[in-house]
């Protein structure tokens, strides 16, 4: 089966983001192009409103759906109350309408969901526990939790983010995927 053009189209803040739906789609045996759903990248939360304006009902209209972190929660309500796409919403309304959010983000989901062992057995198989371990030692993590540390690791190197984005939901148990992540998944 080769792909269809997109008929639903996935936004998410990063390309971190787009790579752990991703993955876990092809864990779950979809192939999100031959279904015809795209996810898409939009280069951070600031942007969504350009996205929804042009592809909502005022735009080419496609089915939409999307993920953010619960820090930009608030700028994807206002932009999908912006487009058309709803009014007065609330987090329940959001997800009505294929909106999930993250908390804090979608790494510390995926950290809470597998564990700081885990994740940081994945940090081990990329050969950059020793990064980690000098990274813990710093003055500013010495007081954060390992989770906390964790998270913030991830987001430390060019690049990291978007390659652990991947190899933390190849690692997760199907059984234990985050809610927002999971929701999501079913929605589209």
């Amino acid at each position: 089966m080769s792909p269809v053009p997109p008929q639903t189209i996935v936004l998410v803040e990063g390309a971190s983001d787009r790579a752990a739906v991703e993955v876990l789609a092809l864990r779950r045996s979809r192939n999100l192009a031959n279904e015809g759903i795209a996810v898409v990248s939009m280069g951070g939360a600031t942007n969504i409103g350009h996205y929804l304006r042009r592809l909502g009902p005022e735009g080419d209209n496609v089915r939409l759906a999307g993920l953010c972190d619960v820090g930009e929660e608030r700028k994807f309500r206002h932009g999908l109350e912006q487009a058309g796409i709803g009014s007065n919403l609330t987090r329940e309304s959001m997800e009505s309408l294929g909106f999930f959010v993250c908390v804090l983000d979608l790494e510390d989901e995926m950290i809470r969901s597998l564990g700081p062992g885990a994740v940081e057995g994945v940090i081990e198989a990329q050969r950059e526990m020793g990064s980690f371990r000098i990274f813990q030692r710093q003055p500013a993590q010495r007081e954060r939790s390992t989770e906390a540390q964790l998270r913030r690791f991830l987001g430390t190197h060019s690049g990291r983010k978007i390659t652990y984005g991947a190899l933390l939901a190849e690692a997760l148990d199907l059984e234990r995927v985050p809610r927002p992540l999971d929701a999501l998944l079913a929605y589209i």
